[in-house]
């Protein structure tokens, strides 16, 4: 079977990877995209099409076109409803999109933040080193309500894997890469060996570790205002209440930040 459907993406966006990892874990052929410019704000063709705010993940399926990783995934589980993603349980459900929303928004600022100071060099001296410290202090209390959901079960999606997993590694496996991962023996550790043993984990966790070496060319690029970070809702909050006021300010003044795309 042909790969009909068009997943835009960037193999760093947690967004991008849980698509990819529930599209893999139900055998979906599918074709990868990387938007041309993106980064820039400027978006165009196809891409501005299904997503008009310039943000991936956006799926095209034949004359579908959707945007926002919370709708492509409901999409693909009422499309495509085996093997099922999404628990019966409505308790549980409840449960997963809790998971989502926060992890989407808190967990993802904290490591989007992070990697502003590794990778674009936002920050310097002790402004650097107090975000690191903010960072890593959230993440651990992050990862304790996170041992706290898990209980004593194996998968945070109840008795098998799916939506509730999937919302977690993304995050988790960044964590890992800036050195704020839980430990092996933990039961967040645990769970992030078992999870990374699926394929569709761990092939989608592998992409995202392999494309960080292209991350650090960027930085001069991104000084000279010819790239642009986006600056939404989560993240200029966290950059704002962690102690990175001067880079909002510094970004500003360089034009190099931007927010959210106007959709028209």
């Amino acid at each position: 079977m042909s790969a009909s459907l068009i997943l835009y993406e960037h193999p760093l966006s947690p967004y991008a990877q849980k698509v990819k990892i529930a599209l893999r874990e139900k055998d979906i052929p599918f074709t990868l995209e990387l938007p041309a410019a993106l980064g820039t704000g400027e978006v165009s063709g196809d891409f501005a099409t299904a997503s008009p705010r310039g943000e991936v993940p956006a799926l095209i399926d034949g004359d579908v076109r959707l945007f926002d990783s919370k709708v492509i995934l409901d999409y693909i589980e009422d499309k495509w409803p085996t093997p099922a993603l999404m628990p019966s349980d409505p308790v549980i459900r409840a449960k997963v999109r809790t998971l989502q929303e926060v992890l989407d928004t808190q967990y993802e600022a904290i490591n989007w933040g992070l990697g502003e100071i590794t990778y674009f060099k936002r920050g310097a001296g002790t402004c650097a080193d107090t975000l690191r410290a903010r960072a890593a202090e959230q993440t651990r209390k992050l990862q304790a309500w996170l041992t706290r959901q898990l209980g004593d079960g194996t998968w945070f999606n109840g008795a098998d894997f799916g939506f509730g997993d999937l919302a977690v590694v993304p995050y988790v496996h960044a964590s890992m890469g800036f050195d704020i991962g839980p430990a092996p023996d933990t039961p967040l550790g645990a769970w992030y060996a078992s999870v990374l043993e699926r394929p569709a984990v761990a092939r989608t966790s592998a992409e995202a570790t392999a494309s960080i070496s292209g991350m650090f060319q960027v930085s001069e690029i991104v000084e000279q205002g010819l790239f642009k970070r986006e600056y939404r809702d989560h993240r200029l909050e966290w950059m704002m209440r962690s102690g990175g006021v001067d880079v909002v300010t510094d970004g500003l003044a360089k034009d190099n930040i931007r927010f959210s795309t106007e959709i028209e």
